[in-house]
């Protein structure tokens, strides 16, 4: 028969116990948000990271947009100068 080895016990500390009650609020606030808004409003990572997608897209539009603004003024300047 094979001994059974356990590990061994850490000793409890500020950093365990600061997780725990960290993970506990976290609960916490992911079961109230829920009770709140519904489980089907309840944002996910996969809901965040497409915003942040959509909110990237939007960002690079509007550069490219004043990128193109900003040609066209120095074209346009380019021609009253050779005028």
């Amino acid at each position: 028969m094979a001994a059974i080895r356990t590990a061994p016990t850490e000793p409890v500390g500020f950093a365990n116990v600061s997780r725990a009650l960290v993970s506990v609020a976290a609960d916490l606030v992911i079961g109230v948000q829920r009770r709140v808004v519904g489980d089907d409003k309840v944002r996910t990572a996969r809901d965040n990271a497409w915003a942040a997608t959509l909110e990237n897209r939007a960002q690079h539009e509007a550069q490219a947009e004043l990128t193109r603004e900003v040609a066209a003024m120095v074209a346009r300047r380019s021609l009253v100068r050779a005028r």
